[in-house]
């Protein structure tokens, strides 16, 4: 009974104190008149739940449904451990095979899309919303040892999930947790990948002196990135490796001879003999029809990166969105623009 107690005390006070841009907005006294009027209205909508007691406070509430389109942007390190490779051609087929030895330079993940993102405000300070979005992803994978190779895979990109948002005000500031996940899906893998985002943001509304449903709002934050760590997929050489690669043919089948010879010990050469040394021979023969087949664990090479942004809200029914990760490994830029609408 205590614990349910809490709860309720908890939803009280973020209804209380939810903000304009994810929930609800204190009008200043300058806007005494605008507050006054809202405690008169009667809420007749569903949706948020206890909108009428928001109103009844002089809390002015969002347009609980909205659509919003979001471009994004954003790139990334990454580490990969636990590599895997096999190759088909006319001659060979040979299975994934695990290749403990190769050692990486720095790898990158870039990826722009476009998310429709429905959403509903079920409480004034409760978001849950979802996404579904169409792109494309580039992966630049960079191998150090025993050679020097680049591949480079582009590819369409399809991703769907949901999220929740939740929000509340302290003083002047207004406080934002969101939480989402999605299943992204590269053309070129066997399965989704699943991508857990966290983010936290702090921020401050500048409200309108004359029109008090206007307003500009700032704020700074952090987002962290969890992947899905398993990737298996294959594709032909001649797409997975770029023409810089094609042009040094001959110089990586110099270098990798000379590792072979001189430095690999004997059990190296035997997982070569199934990975390394069939992969380096199709390149040696331009053989872009050969269809490599890979398999490895990934992560982002920094988790947490810091945000900054802002948003200016015309009226009730549209808001515009800017946001950029700036701080750390991950760069990223978000732009949005969202309407709301009574249902």
């Amino acid at each position: 009974m205590k614990r349910i107690y809490l709860i309720l005390i908890i939803a009280v006070f973020f209804m209380q104190q939810a903000n304009a841009q994810y929930a609800t907005t204190k009008i200043k006294k300058t806007h005494e008149a605008y507050t006054d009027s809202l405690k008169q209205v009667k809420y007749d909508n569903v949706f948020p739940i206890w909108g009428q007691k928001a109103y009844s406070n002089g809390f002015d509430l969002p347009y609980p449904t909205g659509v919003m389109v979001n471009y994004i942007y954003m790139k990334q390190g990454l580490i990969i451990d636990n590599m895997r490779l096999g190759l088909k051609t006319d001659n060979l087929d040979i299975p994934l095979t695990g290749v403990d030895f190769i050692e990486f330079s720095n790898n990158y993940s870039t990826a722009s899309s476009v998310l429709i993102r429905p959403d509903l405000w079920i409480l004034p300070f409760l978001n849950v919303y979802g996404l579904f979005g169409r792109g494309t992803s580039t992966t630049e994978i960079n191998l150090k040892y025993p050679i020097e190779m680049k591949s480079v895979v582009e590819q369409k990109l399809s991703s769907n999930g949901f999220g929740l948002t939740a929000a509340g005000g302290l003083g002047p500031v207004w406080l934002a947790l969101d939480w989402n996940i999605t299943w992204s899906k590269p053309e070129l893998l066997d399965k989704a990948v699943k991508v857990n985002t966290v983010g936290m943001r702090m921020g401050h509304n500048f409200v309108s002196k004359t029109k008090p449903y206007r307003n500009i709002g700032i704020w700074v934050g952090a987002m962290s990135v969890s992947l899905g760590s398993n990737t298996v997929g294959e594709l032909k050489l001649i797409d997975a490796l770029p023409q810089e690669t094609w042009d040094r043919a001959d110089e990586i089948v110099a270098n990798y001879d000379d590792w072979y010879t001189n430095d690999a010990s004997f059990a190296q050469k035997a997982i070569a003999d199934k990975t390394l040394g069939p992969l380096v021979d199709a390149i040696g023969a331009a053989d872009g029809s050969a269809v490599v087949r890979y398999g490895l664990d990934k992560r982002a090479k920094q988790q947490w990166n810091g945000v900054i942004g802002g948003q200016f809200q015309l009226n009730k029914n549209w808001m515009f969105r800017a946001e950029g990760g700036i701080i750390g490994d991950r760069k990223s830029l978000l732009i949005s623009a969202n309407w709301r609408f009574l249902l």
